[in-house]
């Protein structure tokens, strides 16, 4: 089914809206919420979560692309999850990794006009990744929206632990300093 007619079904609160969404997207869904949270039950939990979400969401909104509207929202609520069962047991693991990773390169949380910054970053950072050849931007997304492991990663492109490793960290230093020419940081 199209993702017009998916969203044409929650239009007009079906519940089958659901069911084609979860034949659809399901798996996509799942793999993004267990490669954060490390736990087919809560990847899941977070799923189910999804649907709840994007069944209060739609309407109003009308996404013309159901795939990354649902991955934003399963990878925002899966994150969310992480961040209650970790929140008195830092370190450990890839989340915590990955997020620790890139941490000199976001703008801060705080500040006032916040939301305008995390907007200018977020258009800067496709801008950035669009500059980049098709192998790193893949490592990259696969690391920093995915939250894969470097041994996953690996595996993938068929690329070493360590050529993994150095590609992330080159490509997080051009990110710096992208956006510090770009005034972003």
């Amino acid at each position: 089914m199209e993702d017009s007619q998916i969203v044409a079904l929650y239009f007009r609160r079906s519940e089958q809206a659901i069911q084609e969404t979860d034949n659809k997207y399901g798996h996509y869904c799942f793999q993004i919420a267990n490669g954060i949270l490390s736990s087919p039950e809560d990847g899941e939990e977070c799923v189910s979560d999804t649907y709840m979400t994007v069944w209060k969401s739609i309407p109003p909104n009308r996404p013309l692309h159901l795939a990354p509207f649902l991955g934003k929202i399963t990878r925002h609520i899966a994150l969310d999850r992480w961040r209650k069962r970790f929140s008195l047991k830092r370190g450990g693991g890839e989340v915590a990794l990955a997020l620790e990773e890139l941490e000199d390169c976001l703008p801060g949380k705080d500040s006032p006009e916040a939301e305008l910054r995390r907007k200018e970053f977020r258009d800067g950072l496709n801008r950035f990744l669009g500059k980049l050849p098709e192998q790193e931007r893949m490592i990259f997304v696969c690391r920093y929206w995915y939250l894969r492991s470097v041994k996953e990663i690996s595996e993938k492109t068929g690329l070493s632990e360590s050529n993994v490793k150095t590609r992330l960290f080159r490509t997080r230093s051009k990110l710096r300093t992208f956006l510090a020419e770009e005034e972003l940081l």
